[in-house]
């Protein structure tokens, strides 16, 4: 149990002290509603949203959404890390596959062209294409899952 101050987070009218016993569970949903609140009004200051607001309805929110919170800054900053992670491993993946493999995938993935554009150009059939780069995906993946299980 614990005991908080009614005038320090709800009504700050009293004007005396009022404290009330309530529960850890209770306790806490009052402070972190109390957080979200003034973390509120100071994205709206530091965005300067708080002049318009009557303007329209999405005006607020539009001001809001648009600044990432703590939380999403950290998982988009731990993506990254594992995007970069994988990509530095993808050149020593790419070794696993063949250099015919290797080739087709890079085309397929990172430059864009479809199969039957890589088939034109090396003057295969596309059902060529499509095996080799699905062949060589399959032999990544089991590369990966090797790396992954020895980490």
């Amino acid at each position: 149990m614990k005991t908080i101050n009614l005038r320090n987070y709800y009504y700050p009218c009293y004007k005396e002290d009022v404290l009330v016993e309530v529960s850890d569970e209770v306790a806490e949903a009052i402070i972190r509603s109390v957080r979200e609140m003034e973390n509120h009004y100071r994205r709206t200051c530091r965005h300067k949203a708080y002049y318009s607001l009557d303007a329209f309805d999405w005006t607020e929110n539009y001001a809001l959404e648009h600044s990432p919170s703590p939380e999403d800054l950290l998982l988009l900053s731990e993506e990254q890390a594992d995007h970069e992670r994988l990509l530095s491993m993808l050149e020593e993946a790419l070794t696993q596959v063949t250099e015919i493999q290797a080739r087709r995938i890079r085309r397929y993935y990172f430059q864009g062209f479809n199969f039957t554009q890589i088939a034109e150009a090396e003057g295969v059939n596309k059902d060529v294409v499509c095996r080799s780069v699905h062949a060589g995906l399959k032999r990544l993946r089991k590369f990966y899952s090797r790396q992954r299980r020895t980490e």
